[in-house]
């Protein structure tokens, strides 16, 4: 299911970037929903931050990955980061 909800968000960024130079319909309310997308997830980095930091890669990849993907992203590593301690 996550995965499905990640290609979810890749398909969305990436028409709403064709929409930019090819007149596709409803392109601009894509557009705005991958604008509100990219806003919300900035704001779960400030949220999740010390989840985000339990990324077993480097700190910019894993903001890059929440940026993208959210909650998708940073939930899993939080679960797993619980069962650490």
């Amino acid at each position: 299911m996550s995965t499905l909800l990640k290609l979810g968000c890749i398909v969305i960024y990436l028409v709403a970037i064709l929409a930019t130079f090819v007149a596709i319909p409803f392109g601009v309310a894509l557009q705005y929903l991958a604008l509100i997308l990219l806003v919300g997830h900035a704001l779960e980095i400030l949220i999740a931050l010390k989840s985000i930091r339990l990324y077993q890669g480097p700190l910019v990849d894993s903001i890059a990955l929440t940026l993208l993907f959210g909650f998708l992203h940073w939930i899993p590593l939080s679960r797993r980061g619980a069962g650490d301690r």
